[in-house]
């Protein structure tokens, strides 16, 4: 009997618990891609650019351009400096941001999904 309430306190504790973790919102946490962002305007310390069909994209580099955290409206991620050659790219294995002068193209995989990308106010 003592072991079958034991447990039972047990189980009602562990749902107690996973019941208030589900209530914890990581959109607090910095750069979480889990939260819709305002795109009317551009995060703090980021490049901003106009692609073609109306999508914009943000870069924030760090690390002295050593890599690039892209933000999109539904995600963000952060890419390594890859390679080198007349374009800059960065990549983290599935996405690649391509960089020549002022213009830039994001791919997922060998598809871009922001392409005739060219940095705002230049």
């Amino acid at each position: 009997m003592q072991l079958r309430i034991k447990g039972t306190v047990a189980l009602a504790c562990a749902t107690l618990l996973l019941a208030a973790c589900s209530s914890v919102s990581l959109n607090t946490l910095p750069f979480s891609g889990t939260k819709e962002r305002d795109t009317s305007r551009p995060p703090e310390g980021a490049s901003v650019y106009l692609c073609e069909g109306g999508n914009r994209l943000f870069v924030r580099y760090l690390d002295n351009g050593a890599a690039a955290w892209v933000i999109l409206p539904e995600r963000e991620f952060r890419l390594s400096k890859a390679g080198s050659g007349s374009s800059t790219r960065y990549s983290n294995g599935a996405d690649t941001l391509e960089l020549e002068g002022k213009e830039a193209t994001l791919f997922d995989g060998a598809k871009a999904t922001h392409a005739g990308c060219k940095a705002a106010g230049g």
